[in-house]
């Protein structure tokens, strides 16, 4: 459930066929082409930009397994912006929220698009959840939505290792821990089980060492070498 990391063009490259080598050089291409223009709403429902309809498409041409990472090339290679991305995400698949979800961090939008991962955190779809809580969620949630955030994956059963920054986040977080206290006192008192992550992510709230400096947020990058 933890999602595997992106893969650049040339890692992509070396796993794709033949033919789907071509259509991705002919979808980022496309992408690239969008980039001068402006970045605004298709004027009616059939003049969808041509490298959208290839985002949509990625998994039938490239393989499910590669299509977040093809998806996020292409985010990347037509600079998206807002508007296009709450678009795709509004309209898209899960699997497409999960894609602009992840690619987040390499577009550059400052706090502009934490609308979209406080929409997939009000879901129980664990794919959206763990997207949500990767390293754009992890450098933009204020600390009240990123603690409920923490609590959303233990209450869904997303890994506690999908929280991008955890250790370094709760490290000496009381409210944190207040939480997570009342949450397993409120599982064992209706009879239910404790997720094993919950203790783990207490035993991470105690006080210690000044936490080390935030690593750079990760980029997907559209380089072929």
């Amino acid at each position: 459930m933890t999602p595997t990391p992106l893969l650049t063009r040339k890692e992509l490259d070396a796993l794709l066929g033949g033919a789907a080598r071509a259509w991705l050089d002919e979808a980022l291409a496309e992408a690239a082409h969008a980039v001068p223009h402006p970045d605004t709403a298709p004027p009616d429902g059939h003049a969808v930009p041509p490298w959208e309809l290839r985002y949509a498409a990625a998994g039938r041409h490239c393989g499910l397994e590669h299509a977040d990472s093809v998806r996020a090339l292409l985010l990347i290679e037509a600079r998206a912006k807002l508007p296009t991305l709450t678009r795709l995400y509004e309209q898209g698949t899960a699997a497409e929220r999960r894609a602009v979800l992840r690619t987040l961090p390499g577009l550059g939008l400052g706090a502009t698009a934490l609308p979209l991962v406080e929409d997939a955190l009000r879901t129980n779809d664990t794919t959206l959840v763990a997207a949500a809580v990767g390293p754009y969620g992890a450098g933009h949630l204020d600390p009240h939505a990123w603690r409920h955030a923490v609590l959303k994956c233990l209450f869904t059963g997303v890994p506690a290792a999908a929280v991008h920054g955890l250790e370094r986040r709760s490290r000496g977080d009381a409210e944190l821990a207040r939480m997570l206290r009342d949450y397993a006192a409120e599982r064992t008192a209706a009879g239910r089980t404790v997720p094993a992550d919950l203790h783990h992510v207490l035993a991470l709230t105690a006080p210690g060492p000044a936490a080390p400096k935030a690593p750079a947020v990760p980029t997907v990058s559209t380089e072929e070498s």
